[in-house]
């Protein structure tokens, strides 16, 4: 038991010890940065910086490359300064002022060899940010805008392939938040709303995987439409239908929903006969 006692003493002791090592360390260590941050001599704020920044100490870098990027502007060491906040930033993942920042680089230095980096990373950066369909997409639409800015400026850049990629990925979660909202106007009764909301969908993305499927519901939003007018209406909105009808029926002959297509087209044309 006595044995015991000494060897729980001996690791409360040891705690400590490395406890308060650990607070001496970070106190000492917080001094410096204020100091760093205080400090009138920029040459000696740009060495901290990167020493910080090649610590991974993303946090500290980032504050004092945000307080000489102004101080070294115009200067051969510009680019370095701005290249290294923006990726102090990005490694904070702070994906939306990284982004922000890699954009106003390549902008602001289009000859600089961090430039290509920067454009892609941009994206990149708002792809990270880039939400679940249901949520809003502009974030997405930057990424999309940002990689394809990059392609048309580095065709050549060894990631072209991952920027196409990338971009498909955007651009199917585009496509899926369009249809989700045509598709919610129509399950909703809001006939009128539903075609509008699948025809901007079929021009806005008129090669979707689902296209069938909106072409279908753009089809039978009409009919309903049609047969639940009054009678003043109905006979220009079952001629809408039957030429929805072709226009369905000619690019999928062979659908799933060819036999209730007919049956629309059926009672459709009975209408206007």
């Amino acid at each position: 038991m006595i044995i015991f006692v000494k060897i729980i003493n001996l690791i409360l002791m040891n705690f400590k010890a490395l406890f308060f090592a650990v607070i001496t360390v970070a106190i000492c260590s917080c001094s410096t940065f204020d100091k760093v941050l205080k400090s009138s001599d920029n040459e000696y704020k740009y060495r901290k910086a990167l020493q910080y920044y090649q610590e991974e100490d993303y946090v500290r870098a980032g504050n004092i490359f945000d307080q000489i990027v102004n101080v070294f502007r115009g200067t051969t060491r510009s680019d370095s300064v701005c290249w290294y906040q923006a990726q102090s930033y990005y490694k904070q993942k702070d994906n939306i002022m990284g982004g922000h920042l890699f954009k106003t680089f390549a902008q602001n230095f289009p000859y600089s060899p961090f430039a290509e980096e920067a454009e892609f990373m941009s994206g990149y950066c708002y792809y990270l940010e880039s939400p679940k369909p249901s949520l809003d997409q502009e974030s997405t639409r930057y990424a999309i805008e940002s990689f394809e800015s990059f392609i048309n400026k580095f065709p050549k850049s060894i990631h072209v392939k991952e920027a196409k990629d990338l971009t498909i990925e955007l651009k199917e979660k585009l496509v899926e938040k369009s249809k989700n909202s045509a598709i919610l106007y129509y399950d909703m009764g809001y006939y009128s709303s539903s075609i509008i909301a699948l025809k901007n969908s079929l021009i806005e993305f008129p090669n979707t995987k689902y296209r069938e499927e909106l072409m279908w519901r753009l089809l039978d939003s009409n009919y309903r439409l049609a047969i639940n007018s009054v009678v003043s209406k109905q006979k220009d909105r079952f001629q809408t239908t039957v030429d929805e009808y072709y226009s369905f029926i000619s690019e999928f002959p062979k659908s799933d929903y060819k036999k209730d297509a007919e049956r629309i087209y059926n009672i459709s044309m009975k209408n206007l006969n």
